[in-house]
């Protein structure tokens, strides 16, 4: 389908087809094997602007918005899963900065995270704060001029690799929701490490480590936004990340539905390739349906966040519950068309059927996401009753 993008957003498109086809590809299965932390690819894509894509110009980024970071991530997802979660979630870490920080912090980490020259990784899952946010037990005392954290983080995306951190802890318990805030860690901070790193069904590529902080001091300055506004940089900034999460379906699911495609010509049985068997048609005429319907709203939704729409909570969430339950559908089903033959590591599509699997996870279980969705429903029948 023709969804009207510019020439300049085409491009972006292209250019992210050609590194996934030319630089991910020919090393995806290693990657998964070894769990190697893809920085070769990751230089690549700095080369090429593409950390910059929503970074204002006025910070050396390009200026682009939503749609252009899910144009990005679903060529990448459509090469590996792994590889577009690690860019994809440096993105999810900016945000807060992009977001709620103040210009002398946009100033200090918005060029470096723009080049591609450090890393951001975004910490609010704990052991007990995964769905429930406000389990958070993190905390972040002040003492003078420098905020004193304590706690640890699970399951942090980029976690030991990335040099700069976004942060919740909570400030100040007796306030609740609004006891929580943000902040800017950096990597080499007395008092903050790192644990161990998990060694993951899928995305395997992508980098997951515990986050420990120690008596760990921060100067005052690096609280981001307002003390007590945590977690609505928290929810902010997951309203303009799980669109891209949505895109991570989307690409996964149209990589998965190729291979399938292309076994479906090649496989002969009963003296005719299997495309050719009504079965298996309709199995790849759902695909092409669902992933189509899927990209629709995505774009659409991410062409809504950037039209600068206030409150884009629930057609977020819809984009990330749609597109990523499509993902392991489509995942599933090209390997049945695949048979045995896909259930094999020599080809890609087991693989991306586990990659698959965390998109349903992470930033918010499909299950929460139908919660939010939900609440929003109620909301809106109460306004127009």
């Amino acid at each position: 389908m023709d969804y009207f993008l510019s020439e300049e957003q085409m491009m972006i498109r292209d250019l992210a087809r050609q590194i996934a086809e030319e630089k991910i590809v020919p090393v995806r299965a290693k990657l998964d094997e070894t769990g190697e932390f893809p920085w070769d690819i990751m230089k690549v894509l700095a080369q090429s602007d593409l950390f910059g894509l929503f970074i204002p110009e006025e910070y050396g980024g390009l200026g682009k918005g939503c749609l252009e970071i899910c144009l990005a991530v679903e060529e990448l997802s459509r090469a590996c899963l792994g590889v577009s979660t690690t860019y994809a979630a440096n993105a999810l870490g900016t945000y807060p900065i992009l977001l709620f920080g103040s210009d002398g912090q946009k100033k200090k980490y918005l060029p470096d995270i723009a080049a591609g020259k450090r890393l951001v990784a975004f910490g609010l899952t704990e052991a007990n704060a995964g769905s429930d946010a406000g389990g958070t037990q993190t905390t972040a005392k002040l003492d003078g001029n420098e905020y004193i954290i304590n706690g640890t983080k699970q399951w942090i995306t980029n976690g030991g690799e990335a040099e700069i951190y976004t942060i919740i802890a909570i400030t100040d318990r007796s306030k609740g929701p609004r006891g929580a805030s943000a902040f800017v860690v950096e990597k080499g901070t007395p008092g903050f490490t790192f644990g161990k790193k998990e060694n993951k069904m899928g995305i395997r590529a992508s980098a997951t480590t515990e986050l420990i902080f120690d008596n760990c001091r921060i100067p005052k300055e690096n609280l981001i936004g307002k003390d007590g506004a945590g977690f609505l940089v928290a929810m902010k900034t997951l309203d303009n990340s799980r669109t891209g999460v949505g895109a991570q379906g989307v690409g996964v699911a149209q990589g998965a539905y190729e291979e399938a495609v292309k076994f479906a010509r090649k496989r002969v049985q009963f003296g005719h390739p299997i495309i050719s068997f009504q079965a298996i048609q309709h199995m790849l005429a759902d695909m092409a349906v669902s992933i189509e319907a899927a990209r629709a709203l995505i774009y659409t939704v991410a062409r809504f966040i950037d039209s600068g729409a206030k409150d884009v909570t629930k057609e977020s969430a819809m984009s990330k519950v749609f597109a990523t339950d499509i993902a392991m559908k489509v995942t599933t089903d090209a390997l049945q068309v695949a048979g045995g033959t896909g259930y094999m590591k020599e080809y890609p599509l087991e693989k991306m059927m586990r990659d698959a699997k965390i998109l349903q996870i992470f930033e918010g279980t499909n299950q929460i996401q139908r919660n939010v969705i939900g609440q929003a429903i109620i909301k809106e029948a109460a306004r127009n009753k």
